[in-house]
């Protein structure tokens, strides 16, 4: 089989950590993969990789490049500066042509917009620095789940994925859903688009969000805005990924992510499921945003599955 072709191009935040983005890709080198960078991957402007040109038109050479997968070097900030001038209908024909577009954090902007615009599957998933590069960690290997999966979506096998729900909030009842759109992503981003013609519309569908850095009151601020606005309520299920890298205060007083949870299963009827493997984490899966998918869920245990 012919090596895939991985584009490395910067969309948002500018590389900090060279050792990392090297170790990224060689490490994809070493699993297989034909590994091309964007000519601006490494360009800086400010906190970005590039100023918003720059940056947009790394992401048309992205999609013009004829690449199997294209992912971006890493997140930050930036995207949504630049949505207005994305040509959709290049990035929907790349997409349709092969060309698998994959990223988290930041390029959850880029994904849901593509999603509003054209219909078109992409994948949250790792980027080079974080996930092949393992940030700042040298020492540390690349996830073998994240690998797996991040091979799945290469060779077209990913199918699904299953999990444990932490144990406090798994359902009693079994909960079987079908044919329902799997989107969502980074619970920030997602937020700082609603009102805004990059949001899809997405009704009976499986939403799925991750943060980090943010206490788990500014969590609760922002999915009480998405609960507000309509958005959790026309779900057939809301599934709480990883929400990493916040502090506690004296000040909370036993206020943390499971109250959070808790308050969020109380305000809906739709189901809340909880312990995603996905977010800034190493084990992480790869979900197709935009792609229909049946979950089921029975106690701790929940599958998700798209590739029947």
């Amino acid at each position: 089989m012919a090596k895939k072709h991985v584009y490395i191009y910067s969309p948002s935040g500018a590389v900090r950590d060279k050792a990392a983005f090297r170790r990224g890709v060689k490490r994809l080198g070493a699993l297989g993969y034909d590994v091309e960078l964007d000519a601006d991957v490494l360009s800086s402007h400010m906190r970005f990789a590039g100023d918003d040109d720059t940056r947009l038109a790394a992401i048309h050479r992205a999609a013009a490049s004829g690449a199997d997968i294209a992912m971006i070097s890493r997140g930050g900030y930036g995207l949504t500066r630049i949505v207005g001038g994305i040509r959709y209908k290049a990035i929907a024909k790349a997409i349709e042509r092969g060309t698998q577009f994959v990223g988290i954090s930041d390029f959850t902007a880029f994904q849901l917009a593509v999603l509003a615009k054209t219909g078109a599957v992409t994948w949250a998933g790792p980027a080079l620095c974080e996930g092949f590069g393992v940030g700042g960690t040298p020492d540390l290997q690349p996830d073998d789940i994240m690998e797996d999966c991040f091979h799945d979506m290469a060779g077209g096998q990913g199918e699904g994925t299953g999990w444990r729900q932490n144990q406090a909030w798994a359902g009693t009842s079994p909960l079987s859903i079908h044919h329902a759109t799997v989107w969502g992503g980074n619970l920030s981003v997602l937020v700082s688009m609603v009102g805004t013609p990059y949001l899809p519309i997405i009704k009976g569908g499986i939403l799925f969000l991750e943060d980090v850095g943010e206490h788990p009151y500014q969590i609760e601020r922002m999915l009480t805005q998405l609960l507000h606005a309509g958005v959790l309520a026309s779900q057939k299920a809301v599934v709480l990924g990883q929400f990493t890298g916040f502090k506690l205060s004296p000040h909370d007083k036993g206020f943390k992510l499971n109250t959070v949870v808790a308050w969020l299963q109380a305000q809906l009827k739709v189901p809340v499921l909880t312990n995603l493997p996905y977010g800034h984490v190493q084990t992480k899966v790869l979900l197709p945003v935009g792609k229909a998918a049946d979950l089921a869920a029975e106690g701790r245990d929940v599958m998700l599955v798209w590739g029947h």
